[in-house]
């Protein structure tokens, strides 16, 4: 008969299965060099006595914690949100808990707080960091096994990311075939890889069209940065706007039918990211599509491949899908 869970020891489950200690900690423990028979009546034993290891336990005899730790610039963004469902759904089928930390957008508390977590956890995901490129290169060899979101490729450490560039590429392509030759760009964190990615392809469309002017506005990331600079927007008069993302772009479509301007009638305006909400504007917004939930798997399969002693993919990329709403539309003259 079962005992109450909890109430059964390892004592308990050698002594009926007629093994030792080590036998049955190696079994529970996963251990592959344990005779495959033994074994099973290891664990048949355990199950018909309701015996299940002490995670504490467990962690001290493996020397791991089965938990890795997540930094992430800014919580409230629904993009890094997605990047942590996907990243903490995968970690979770291979057994592993997920300790996620807020940098606030602040880059020295990245640092700190990625070495802290650490300590705690078997390894690290550092999602989006703001840090320099020489900051980041000298950090990662102190964080290993650690994987890095949305950057440039590391020699030091797999990189999974999203094709910024590219992405936004298509939709300059799709405001200038509707005949803006007149654009503003609503930028991010200047310390973002995804923002200088933006500002790559920026470069690109003014190097392939002389027709096409191109500026740059420093703004924000999120709704208030979008509706603060309203005024500037409408003041250069560009008659369309690639914003860095869509809480920018939301924020910004809401400041300017404040104002009176239609949308797209009067102003065209693009998001990025295509959050949930995105679809749900007036007008819907035109966005481009990051898959953050595939991100957040491949960065947790670049990082399990580490813990589990294969070799990961050095570097592996996602390229978001634009997708056209009604919030742009045809030059206005």
């Amino acid at each position: 008969m079962a005992r109450t869970p909890g109430t059964t020891t390892i004592t308990d489950v050698a002594r009926h299965a007629g093994v030792s200690l080590s036998t049955v900690s190696r079994v529970m423990n996963g251990n592959a060099t344990v005779d495959p028979a033994l074994a099973e009546r290891v664990r048949a034993t355990a199950a018909e006595l309701g015996y299940t290891a002490n995670p504490l336990a467990r962690s001290l005899v493996l020397g791991r914690t089965q938990t890795i730790a997540v930094v992430v610039p800014d919580l409230a963004n629904p993009t890094f949100q997605e990047i942590l469902r996907g990243l903490s759904r995968a970690a979770a089928v291979d057994g592993y808990h997920v300790l996620v930390a807020d940098s606030a957008e602040q880059v020295d508390e990245e640092k700190v707080l990625a070495v802290d977590t650490r300590r705690r956890t078997d390894g690290v995901v550092l999602c989006a960091p703001r840090m320099d490129a020489d900051a980041l290169a000298a950090l990662l060899p102190t964080l290993s096994p650690v994987v890095v979101v949305n950057r440039a490729p590391q020699e030091l450490a797999p990189v999974v990311a999203a094709d910024y560039r590219s992405a936004l590429a298509e939709l300059i392509a799709h405001l200038h075939g509707l005949g803006h030759r007149h654009l503003v760009f609503l930028a991010g964190v200047a310390g973002s890889a995804s923002n200088a990615a933006r500002r790559e392809a920026l470069a690109d469309a003014r190097a392939a069209h002389a027709d096409l002017t191109i500026d740059e506005l420093a703004c924000g990331v999120d709704f208030d940065s979008g509706a603060a600079v309203a005024d500037a927007v409408l003041a250069g008069g560009a008659t369309g706007v690639l914003a860095f993302n869509d809480l920018v772009a939301m924020g910004l479509l809401s400041a300017v039918g404040d104002r009176g301007v239609r949308v797209p009638d009067d102003l065209s305006i693009a998001g990025f990211d295509d959050i949930p909400f995105a679809r749900y504007t007036t007008p819907p917004l035109t966005t481009a599509a990051v898959p953050a939930a595939e991100l957040g798997a491949d960065a947790w399969a670049a990082l399990h491949a580490q813990l589990t002693g294969a070799t990961p993919v050095a570097a592996a990329t996602r390229t978001p899908a634009v997708v056209l709403r009604a919030s742009t539309g045809p030059a206005a003259r």
